[in-house]
């Protein structure tokens, strides 16, 4: 099985998916660390990627996620934003479960604001709220809830 844990960045995607691959004695991915150097200094230049710099990075993380897969399960925080992006991922893994982390634009806007170091920046929130397609399916889990609270909801449905 793989947990692919999504939604805009400031969402929660990389402290719900530690815990949760924690929970399930799972590894751990971050797609933030398989973007290629280019994608992440045009972002922490301010510039959003298009699909043309998204297609390699996705490409990459369907593969591994058919190793992952073989190698017992994994959980990975990615944003996802797209449905086509959702489903190049679907290619990597017969077992693809969806956890879309669900907050406002001011909610995450103010965690951005908060967080040190990340190469994200709160003023490309907008871009990305532009570009999220809600999924219809998936565990939707409200992100004003306790990161315990929500490993317990995802944990739940994870068993349904």
């Amino acid at each position: 099985m793989i947990v692919i844990v999504f939604g805009v960045s400031g969402s929660g995607k990389t402290t719900i998916g530690q815990l949760l691959a924690e929970s399930l004695n799972l590894h751990f991915y971050d797609a933030d660390d398989f973007h290629p150097e280019a994608n992440v200094q045009k972002m922490a230049s301010g510039n959003p990627l298009n699909d043309k710099d998204r297609n390699p990075w996705l490409e990459t993380l369907a593969e591994a996620m058919k190793e992952w897969e073989k190698a017992g399960g994994a959980v990975l925080a990615c944003s996802a934003l797209k449905e086509s992006y959702r489903q190049m991922l679907e290619t990597g893994s017969d077992d693809v479960k969806w956890v879309y982390l669900l907050g406002s634009f001011d909610q995450i806007k103010q965690r951005m604001e908060a967080r040190q170091g990340h190469y994200m920046k709160a003023d490309m929130l907008r871009s990305q709220f532009e570009a999220l397609e809600e999924p219809a399916y998936g565990i939707h889990v409200d992100i004003s809830l306790k990161p315990e609270e929500m490993i317990q909801v995802i944990s739940t449905r994870l068993k349904e």
